[in-house]
């Protein structure tokens, strides 16, 4: 869908070149890098993501850095599910813990909101293989944006 605006060089001037086509929806970078919104639920999301060569590190492994995007996506798409259309939020802290590597096939993330606590939201992923096993797990508190 965002394929025409990947490659658009963003400056201090640039307007948005894309609008996304509903609240809880993919942005450029998540569609580029394949992710897709399996299901959703108040407070819950499950994206998935193939392992495609360009995620690699230089063994061969999903580099770390997109296992940690679709952990971050997938609890953002959560918490989307519990605030109104149009509320900005973003990432305060993160950390994720690596159980096992990723050598192939499609990733899971199992989202679920743990806390909520006035504009702080919490929650957890599990970052699970084709072969069921738990390959990270994640978590992040994200911030609502004051009224401005």
């Amino acid at each position: 869908m965002y394929e025409s605006v990947y490659d658009q060089l963003m400056t201090k001037e640039s307007a948005l070149p894309f609008k996304l086509p509903a609240w809880i929806a993919l942005a450029p970078f998540e569609e580029f890098l394949g992710m897709r919104i399996q299901e959703t639920s108040i407070g819950t999301a499950v994206l998935s993501m193939p392992f495609r060569a360009a995620h690699c590190q230089g063994v061969g492994l999903m580099h770390g850095g997109a296992v940690v995007a679709l952990a971050d996506t997938a609890l953002a798409i959560a918490i989307k599910t519990l605030l109104a259309e149009g509320t900005h939020f973003a990432t305060i802290d993160m950390n994720l813990s690596f159980h096992a590597p990723v050598r192939w096939g499609t990733l899971l993330a199992k989202a679920v909101i743990s806390e909520r606590k006035e504009r702080d939201i919490t929650g957890e992923v599990e970052i699970i293989t084709e072969e069921g096993i738990n390959a990270a797990t994640f978590r992040a508190t994200f911030r609502i944006a004051r009224k401005s």
